[in-house]
């Protein structure tokens, strides 16, 4: 058993270095293959990135009575934080939200001259609220326009922001069913493409194949080193996909980070054993069971 094992994979080997052609386009294929599933990966990723930073984009304000007593305020900003539906809730003063105010129209006359012949501020205490998912929205509303807070809740801008929030949260959902849609279909192709093109490279093997039934070799020793190239084609895709990507992410990561603000480099750098890994599964994976459908279905192994 050893004995055959080892010859096995002397001449898997053999096969992969000395049987260029074939190797060399499952080499290209394979290599085309992984470099597409790690793209779909970094598509993912970037999905993802874009999906938060439209939601982080995404707030709504409720202004607070000037009479509202400070521990009903807090307690107020307590029942938010425990709702499962919000993520942050920012506390601004009367004070912080004027000095904000003179900071957005700095330079403005035309506004803040209404604002220094008043001679006291006009404007609000507030609470700026954000939820894990912009469809939460509603909800929240809902708690703070309820009657037990009235005397503390002055007003919400919800209402104003109704078709903001609703018009992202339509696109969140197309970007995630996008990304979704392309993976899938991608995915299924890159399969189909490596699978015929190693079931025409173990084809062209035929001749070898019935000889070596001819000489009564197992169905195990014929297929060992076609499974063992297999493997092997997939490792060294594996690699030449990985520093392809390397290569290509280092002329365009500026680029469409300029664009997306998506930081590729770092991307792979934080995902680069993830990476190798998903890598080294599909390809071997395809390998073996390509090579392994290929002999038992056209060769009549």
């Amino acid at each position: 058993m050893f004995t055959n094992s080892k010859r096995i994979l002397r001449s898997g080997l053999e096969k992969f270095v000395r049987d260029r052609s074939s190797t060399g386009a499952s080499l290209v294929v394979m290599t085309i293959v992984l470099f597409v599933v790690s793209s779909l990966f970094i598509l993912q990723g970037m999905g993802e990135f874009l999906v938060v930073k439209l939601q982080e984009g995404v707030d709504m304000s409720a202004y607070i009575q000037d009479t509202a007593p400070e521990e009903e305020v807090s307690r107020i900003r307590a029942q938010l934080l425990a709702l499962d539906q919000v993520k942050e809730v920012e506390y601004v003063s009367k004070e912080e939200a004027l000095l904000r105010f003179r900071e957005a129209y700095q330079g403005e006359e035309a506004i803040l001259s209404p604002l220094d012949a008043i001679g006291r501020n006009p404007l609000l205490a507030h609470f700026n609220i954000k939820t894990s998912n912009p469809a939460a929205y509603p909800a929240v509303a809902e708690f703070l326009e309820g009657e037990a807070l009235a005397s503390v809740i002055a007003n919400i801008d919800f209402h104003d922001r109704e078709p903001v929030i609703e018009r992202i949260s339509l696109i969140v959902a197309g970007i995630r069913t996008g990304v979704l849609a392309v993976i899938v279909a991608l995915s299924a192709i890159a399969v189909l493409v490596a699978f015929n093109t190693i079931r025409l490279t173990i084809y062209g093997s035929k001749e070898e194949i019935e000889v070596m039934r001819l000489v009564g070799a197992s169905n195990w020793f014929i297929r060992g080193p076609f499974l063992v190239q297999g493997v092997l084609v997939g490792i060294a895709s594996a690699g030449c996909a990985l520093l392809l990507l390397f290569v290509l992410s280092f002329f365009a990561s500026g680029e469409l980070q300029s664009f997306t603000g998506f930081d590729l480099s770092s991307f792979l750098i934080s995902q680069i054993f993830f990476l190798l890994f998903l890598q080294l599964l599909v390809g071997i994976g395809l390998g073996i069971i390509s090579s392994f459908i290929a002999i038992r279905r056209y060769l009549k192994v």
